[in-house]
């Protein structure tokens, strides 16, 4: 049985760019020593956005360009980028398909005993990709670790850690 930690969109516009906050920079420190800890395989995720951002449908609802592709605010932060030994997953939206596929894929290779997220934003990305692993894979547990999160918002990443608990994903801190 492996076990798995995914790294969710620990970029510079989430962290301290066009979309940081106080709480994502508190973080940064917590998910190296996570990632470094981790005795399983580790995936990250990468939010990837095209110049015309403005004109998609999430551009229209959050109005704020970020993450877009070559950009220094679409890397993952220095410091956990160093700890990737996989390329990233690049999602052109909250949830990746993608990522729900490797796993699938490294499921059959050798089952998977458990996945953990931690990462930006535990109210959108998190959460969205928490679900999407939940549903290819619905017997693997799923944990998230609140500690090593944060949210648009403290109020909305408490909000999506309990929707997530409501879904039988485990919550844990630290």
């Amino acid at each position: 049985m492996q076990d798995i930690l995914i790294v969710v969109d620990m970029q510079n516009d989430f962290i301290d760019g066009a979309l940081g906050t106080a709480e994502a920079v508190a973080i940064v420190d917590k998910v190296v020593e996570k990632v470094r800890r981790f005795p399983g395989k580790v995936l990250f995720t990468r939010d990837t956005h095209t110049p015309d951002y403005l004109n998609t449908q999430e551009g229209r609802n959050l109005p704020v360009v970020h993450c877009v592709e070559g950009t220094p605010g679409w890397e993952i932060r220095e410091e956990l980028m160093a700890l990737c030994r996989t390329e990233p997953i690049d999602k052109p939206t909250f949830g990746s398909t993608a990522l729900g596929e490797v796993l699938r894929g490294l499921d059959t290779l050798e089952p998977i005993g458990s996945v953990t997220l931690v990462g930006l934003c535990t109210d959108i990305c998190v959460i969205s990709n928490a679900l999407l692993v939940k549903a290819f894979l619905p017997e693997v547990p799923i944990t998230v670790d609140a500690a090593c999160c944060a949210g648009v918002t403290p109020e909305s990443h408490r909000n999506a850690l309990a929707a997530m608990q409501s879904c039988q994903i485990q919550i844990v801190n630290g």
